[in-house]
């Protein structure tokens, strides 16, 4: 048997991770989350809940420490507790990197450093990509983040590169899946007939599929070496067309209107929505910061190092999880 804590394992991302883990045999499962996390998406068994209060270093060890026989450790930890989208900026960078920092030096300083160290990472720790002859973001390219958001997972990276961590990272792009609020959005409003694009350039993007991802997280944990970073998402980019297309097809939407907003106007609802989620003291979707993620062009990455070091190749194409994704949706009352 081996163990593996998933850290940040409550919400859309988390619940896909334990639902692998648990499908595995092999697995004795802890799922790290916050007091006030909601466990209505964990599996009905073979999971141990461990309440952690990550502002506090003293409580991190007190449970890292506390639940295994002294001196054992886990075998692998998935560190997926992260923020997407927060009240004010500096916040990205104190639960992106310095929750992080907190978690890993209680590691070493408890001697509990796992044999393998999976962080989830996103591939706007690259910034923007060439969107002249839309060359796939490679693991070998430097990372020049443009949002607070990108720069905070950069800053995550580098930690775990600069301390004794035996990391594995990856950067991931578009995560959907049964489950994800954000891109429900979207199918909502093709529903109700309307598909809202940003800018008139063509816009190249690329997906991966939630179970995909969780089963390339335990497929690297198995055959990866560690200190490797990797880029995760389907092979091929689709066009903002393609993706209406799909939705379309699955929806029974004879006609969806593409609404093509110009970037000065999208840059305005941004602004707008950011103060609107300020003064409500929640975090808006639509704020300055996801503008420049929006906006970019080129969304390609290459996927031949994860291929090569760990057989990854998502099955499910971006057709098929869409569809399963619906079916979600409307078997559970968010979508007619």
């Amino acid at each position: 048997m081996k163990r593996v804590l998933i850290v940040g394992a409550g919400g859309f991302l988390g619940s896909h991770l334990l639902e692998k883990a648990v499908s595995i045999p092999e697995l004795e499962v802890y799922a790290g989350i916050r007091e006030s996390t909601s466990t209505q998406w964990f599996p009905e068994k073979g999971v141990i809940p461990l309440h952690f209060d990550f502002e506090d270093a003293a409580d991190v060890e007190r449970v890292l420490t506390g639940t295994l026989p002294e001196g054992e450790r886990w075998d692998w930890i998935v560190y997926n507790l992260g923020a997407t989208k927060c009240l004010r900026y500096k916040d990205f960078d104190h639960i992106n990197h310095d929750l992080l920092r907190t978690f890993v030096e209680t590691l070493e300083r408890t001697s509990m450093m796992p044999e393998k160290f999976l962080y989830i990472s996103s591939l706007s720790a690259m910034g923007p990509g060439r969107d002249r002859d839309y060359t796939p973001f490679s693991e070998t390219m430097i990372p020049q983040p443009n949002t607070r958001y990108g720069a905070s997972k950069l800053k995550a990276e580098m930690l775990l590169q600069m301390h004794s961590v035996p990391y594995i990272i990856f950067r991931c792009t578009g995560i959907y899946g049964p489950r994800d609020k954000d891109y429900f959005l979207m199918l909502d409003a093709m529903r109700k007939g309307f598909d809202f694009s940003v800018g008139f350039r063509k816009q190249l993007l690329t997906f991966i599929y939630a179970p995909d991802l969780a089963s390339a997280v335990f497929d690297a944990l198995m055959k990866s070496p560690v200190k490797e970073i990797y880029n995760i998402a389907e092979s091929r980019a689709y066009s903002q067309a393609e993706f209406r297309r799909i939705v379309a097809a699955k929806l029974g939407k004879r006609l969806v209107l593409p609404v093509k907003v110009p970037l000065w106007a999208t840059r305005v609802v941004c602004g707008v929505a950011e103060k609107i989620g300020v003064a409500r003291g929640k975090p808006s979707t639509l704020n300055t910061d996801k503008f420049n993620i929006m906006k970019q062009r080129n969304w390609c990455a290459d996927t031949r190092k994860a291929r090569e070091m760990f057989g990854f190749e998502a099955p499910t194409t971006l057709r098929e999880g869409l569809e399963r994704s619906i079916d979600w949706y409307r078997a559970e009352g968010w979508m007619k």
